[in-house]
C-alpha cells in the first residue's frame, strides 16, 4: 500500500461579502437592470463561497469542482472591484493548515491553486507576512512533494497496466530523483509536520528499489545474471533501510518479500548454472529516467462549468480609464466653452464701455434706450436682486456642510491610526499588520486634494461677492419700474442730426454681426456639450489585446477626433469677433466725433454704460453662483462616497484589529509566566525513557487505493486531490 502526503485545506472564518460589494455596486452603477443584476451576482458569489468553505468537503471530484468554480470566480471578480486595503477592504481570516492555533488576515487572492502558483502569484498580493503553510519556502517544498507524488502515480499506473519493465524502471528512477529533491528542500524546514521528512526519505529509497527491481528483470532477459543479482541486492539493501528506519511511516513488507524471492532465485540459478560475476553497484550502468509530470501553469478558468457571475461588469482597469477619460473630456469641453464665454464677456465689456447699442438708441436724449429696457426686463424675469442674494446666502451653508463631511472622514482615519499606533507601541513586532499611517496615505492625499478644492472655491466665491457688491446699486436700479428708471437716467440735448447718418447704419450692421457671432457660439456650446463617445469598448479591446490600457494615448486620440473640428470653429469665432470689434471701435470713434459733447450727455452716457455693464455682470454672477451651487452639491455626493470609503476601511481595520488582538491574547496566555527552572533530582520520580520516534498520525496520509480505485481522474489530477 503506497502512502501519500496530503495537505489539509485551509480553514477560514465567515466574511461579510454582500454588504460591502453591494454598497460598491450601488455607489458605482446607476439604478437599473445592471445594478440589480450585479447585486444578485454578489449574493451568488457569497453562496459559492459558503459552498466551498462553509462545510467539510469530501475527497471527490465534485468537491474539487466546487473549489475550482469558487477560485475561477475570484479570479474573474478581482479585476472588477477595487480590492485593496485602502479601497474596498475585505479581511479574509485564514488558519494555518499545519497549526490550528494561528490566524492570518489575507487579501482577496485566496490560495486554492497549485503551490507554484501560490508562490509566484498569490504571495505578491498579500499585504503582510503569510502564515507558515503558504510561506515561499513551504509552498516551494510542497510543490516538489506533489511533483514527486504525481510521478509516483504514473509509476503505479504503469505497474498496474503491466507495461514494459524498461519504462517502469525509468518512471521509478525519476520519482526517486523527485523525492530526493523534495527531501533536500524540506530537510531544515521546521514548519512542516514531523512525519513529512521520514516519508520523503523512505519514498526515495522505495522508488530507487523499484527501479533496481525492474531493471534487474531487463538484465535477466539479456542474460546478464550477475547484473541482475547486483541490482536485486541493492534493492534489498534499500528496502531494509526503510524497514529499519521508517517502518512507522511506510510499510515495505510486500516489496521486500518480492525482492527477496527474486534475489534468492537469481542467486540459486547463478550458483548452479551460470556462474556469472556479480559486479559492484558503483559499476552498474545508470538507469534511465522518464519524467511524465511537470508543474503546470495555472490559467483560469480551471472549471469547465465556470460562468462569470459579473460578465457584464467591466474590469477596474477599464473603470479607472473611463474615469480619467471623463475628466479629460470634461477639461476639453470646459476649455472650449470657457474660451467662448470669455470671448463673449470681453465683447460685452467692450460694447458696454462704448455704450453700445444704447448710444445708437438714445439719439433723442430723453427716453430709455430699448436695449436697456430689455436688459431690465431680463433681470426682473430671472428674479432680480432677491434671486441673486438668495444664491449668495446659500453658498456658506453648502460650504460648511462639505467641510464637516471632510473633517468627519479624516477624523475617523485619525482615531483609527492613533489606536493602531498605540497597539503597535504596546505589542511591538507582534503587531504585524500594515501601519495605518502607511495605509491611509492615498486617502489622506485624496482628502488633502478635497480641502485644496474647497479653499480655492472659497476664494472664487469671494471674487463673485466683490463683483456683486460693485454692481448691486445699478442692478437694483434695473429692477425698478420703468418710470423710476427713466427718472434716474440724466437727460441730454438731442442728437437727432445723427439719426440718418451713414455711421449709425454701419455701427448697427456691425453690432448685428456681433450678435450673430454670439448666437452661433451658443449653438456651438450646445453641440460641444452634446458630444458622446463610448470609450469602454476601446479600453476593453486594448486590455484584451495588450493586457494593459494606454489610457492617455487612446483618450487623446479620441478627444482630438471628437473635438478637433469644434476647436477650429471656436478659433474661427474668436478671429471673427476680433475683426468685428476692431471695426466697431473705429466706427464708434467716428460716431463720437459727430455727437455734440456736453456734461449732460456725458453723465447720461456714463449711467447707460453702468446699466449695461450691471446687466452683463448680473448674468455672469448668476451663472457663477448657480455653477457654484451645483459644484458644492456635486462635491457633497463625492465627499459622502469618500466618507463611506473611510468608514468602510476603518470598520475593516477594526475587524482585523479585533481578530489580531484575540490571537495575540491567546498566544500570550499560552506563554509560560516564568522562566524554566531545574527541579532537584530527589523531588522527581524516575520515568522510563521512550525509545524511537513518536509514531506519526496516519490521518494525514491518503492511500493509493483511495487515490486510484474507481476513479476516472488522470494521474496528475489524482495527485492534485492530495492537496
Amino acid at each position: 500500500m503506497a502512502t501519500f502526503i496530503s495537505v489539509p485545506l485551509k480553514k477560514s472564518s465567515e466574511v461579510e461579502l454582500v454588504k460591502p460589494l453591494s454598497k460598491f455596486v450601488t455607489a458605482t452603477y446607476p439604478t437599473g437592470e445592471d445594478q440589480a443584476e450585479y447585486i444578485r451576482s454578489v449574493e451568488e458569489l457569497n453562496k459559492l463561497r459558503k459552498s466551498a468553505l462553509g462545510r467539510p468537503l469530501d475527497k471527490h471530484e465534485s468537491s474539487l469542482e466546487i473549489l475550482l468554480r469558487y477560485y475561477d470566480q475570484l479570479c474573474a471578480v478581482e479585476p472588477k472591484f477595487p480590492f485593496s486595503e485602502n479601497q474596498l477592504c475585505l479581511t479574509f481570516t485564514w488558519k494555518d493548515a499545519f497549526d490550528k492555533g494561528s490566524l492570518f488576515g489575507g487579501s482577496v487572492k485566496l490560495g486554492t491553486g497549485a503551490f507554484g502558483h501560490i508562490k509566484d502569484t498569490v504571495l505578491s498580493a498579500l499585504n503582510r507576512e503569510p502564515t507558515m503553510d503558504i510561506s515561499p519556502e513551504t509552498v516551494g517544498t510542497l510543490s516538489l512533494i506533489m511533483l514527486a507524488q504525481a510521478q509516483e502515480v504514473f509509476f503505479l499506473k504503469a505497474t498496474s497496466d503491466k507495461m514494459k519493465d524498461a519504462i517502469i524502471a525509468k518512471l521509478a528512477n525519476q520519482a526517486a530523483d523527485f523525492y530526493s529533491d523534495a527531501f533536500k528542500q524540506c530537510q531544515y524546514k521546521e514548519n512542516l509536520p514531523k512525519e513529512v521528512l521520514p516519508v520523503l526519505a523512505a519514498k526515495h529509497c522505495i522508488m530507487q528499489a523499484n527501479a533496481e527491481l525492474h531493471q534487474s528483470i531487463l538484465a535477466k532477459q539479456k542474460k546478464h545474471f550477475g547484473e541482475e543479482i547486483a541490482r536485486l541486492q541493492h534493492a534489498s539493501e534499500l528496502v531494509k533501510t526503510v524497514a529499519s528506519r521508517y517502518d512507522e511511516y511506510v510499510s515495505v513488507k510486500d516489496l521486500s518479500d518480492k525482492i527477496s524471492r527474486a534475489l534468492t532465485a537469481a542467486k540459486k540459478d547463478n550458483d548452479f548454472i551460470y556462474h556469472d560475476r556479480v559486479p559492484e553497484v558503483k559499476d552498474l550502468e545508470h538507469i534511465g529516467k522518464a519524467a511524465l509530470v511537470k508543474a503546470t501553469t495555472i490559467t483560469p478558468p480551471l472549471s469547465a462549468k465556470f460562468t462569470d457571475l459579473f460578465e457584464k461588469m467591466v474590469p477596474m482597469a477599464v473603470q479607472q480609464s473611463m474615469s480619467v477619460y471623463s475628466q479629460r473630456k470634461a477639461e476639453t469641453v470646459n476649455r472650449l466653452v470657457g474660451t467662448m464665454r470669455e470671448a463673449t464677456n470681453l465683447c460685452n465689456g467692450v460694447l458696454a464701455s462704448l455704450n453700445l447699442p444704447a448710444a445708437l438708441e438714445d439719439l433723442s436724449g430723453d427716453s430709455i434706450p430699448q436695449s436697456i429696457i430689455e436688459k431690465a426686463h431680463a433681470i426682473v424675469q430671472q428674479g432680480g436682486l432677491q434671486s441673486i442674494e438668495q444664491l449668495i446666502r446659500d453658498l456658506p451653508e453648502l460650504l460648511t456642510r462639505n467641510r464637516e463631511i471632510l473633517d468627519e472622514s479624516l477624523k475617523m482615519l485619525d482615531d483609527e491610526e492613533s489606536t493602531d499606533s498605540e497597539l503597535r507601541s504596546k505589542f511591538s513586532q507582534r503587531w504585524n499588520r500594515t501601519p495605518s499611517g502607511d495605509l491611509y496615505k492615498p486617502l489622506r492625499a485624496e482628502g488633502g486634494n478635497f480641502r485644496s478644492v474647497l479653499d480655492k472655491a472659497v476664494q472664487a466665491d469671494q471674487v463673485v461677492r466683490e463683483r456683486y457688491n460693485a454692481h448691486c446699486e445699478m442692478i437694483a436700479l434695473l429692477c425698478k419700474p420703468e418710470a423710476e428708471l427713466t427718472a434716474a437716467i440724466p437727460s441730454a440735448n438731442p442728437a437727432k442730426t445723427l439719426q440718418g447718418s451713414e455711421v449709425v447704419s454701419v455701427l448697427r450692421s456691425q453690432l448685428s454681426q456681433l450678435e450673430v457671432v454670439k448666437r452661433e457660439r451658443e449653438v456651438l456650446e450646445t453641440e460641444i456639450k452634446g458630444v458622446t463617445f463610448d470609450m469602454s469598448s476601446s479600453f476593453l479591446t486594448a486590455l484584451a489585446q495588450d493586457g494593459a490600457i494606454n489610457e492617455e494615448a487612446l483618450s487623446m486620440s479620441q478627444l482630438d477626433q471628437s473635438y478637433g473640428s469644434y476647436s477650429q470653429r471656436v478659433q474661427a469665432s474668436l478671429r471673427s469677433q476680433e475683426e468685428l470689434l476692431g471695426n466697431v471701435q473705429a466706427s464708434h470713434q467716428e460716431f463720437s466725433s459727430l455727437k455734440q459733447s456736453n456734461s449732460e450727455a456725458n453723465d447720461r452716457e456714463e449711467v447707460l454704460k453702468k446699466l449695461a455693464s450691471a446687466h452683463d455682470s448680473y448674468v455672469e454672477i448668476t451663472s457663477n453662483l448657480r455653477e457654484g451651487t451645483k459644484f458644492y452639491n456635486d462635491l457633497t455626493e463625492i465627499l459622502l462616497k469618500f466618507q463611506n470609503k473611510c468608514s468602510d476601511i476603518v470598520f475593516a481595520r477594526k475587524t482585523e484589529r479585533d481578530e489580531l488582538l484575540k490571537d495575540l491574547q491567546q498566544s500570550i496566555a499560552r506563554e509560560p509566566s516564568a522562566p524554566s527552572f531545574s527541579v532537584p533530582a530527589y523531588q522527581t520520580n524516575p520515568t522510563p525513557t521512550a525509545t524511537g520516534p513518536t509514531p506519526a498520525p496516519r490521518t494525514v496520509f491518503v492511500s493509493s487505493q483511495s487515490q486510484l480505485g474507481g476513479s476516472s481522474l488522470q494521474p496528475n489530477q489524482r495527485a492534485a486531490l492530495c492537496q
